[in-house]
């Protein structure tokens, strides 16, 4: 589900790779972790509404004491108002991946219907983000 250029390069696909680099380089006797690591990456993908082949992809990585999902929802909040406006809601929703734990995804008031419901967000009122 990838882009290749050749057989040996490929676009992109995550930007998950910073997070390994950052833990392998910091130094914890420094203090807590605390990254964030945009970026531009394509998958294949059908283009509709709320899917496309190329993206912005945002992951950040908190290491430290007393860290809580409510840390986390706020950091999410935060960030969604900042991108999007501050008329937008976020809601967390429990999600399984197989590499983190605990896992949700996080969805936005539909910028489309204001949260009524329609095509854009399958009736839902909500789109989601990550």
């Amino acid at each position: 589900d990838t882009f290749y250029i050749t057989k040996e390069i490929l676009m992109r696909t995550q930007t998950s790779p910073m997070q390994a680099r950052t833990l392998e380089k910091h130094d914890f006797s420094q203090g807590p972790l605390k990254m964030i690591s945009p970026g531009v990456v394509y998958r294949r993908d059908t283009d509709d509404p709320t899917h496309s082949h190329q993206f912005h992809q945002v992951e950040g990585l908190v290491i430290d004491k007393h860290v809580t999902m409510a840390d986390l929802k706020g950091t999410l909040q935060v960030l969604a108002h900042e991108l999007f406006g501050d008329k937008f809601d976020v809601r967390l929703r429990p999600s399984y991946f197989p590499f983190t734990e605990p896992s949700v995804e996080a969805d936005i008031t539909c910028f489309n219907c204001g949260g009524k419901g329609c095509k854009v967000c399958k009736n839902t009122g909500w789109i989601e983000v990550l």
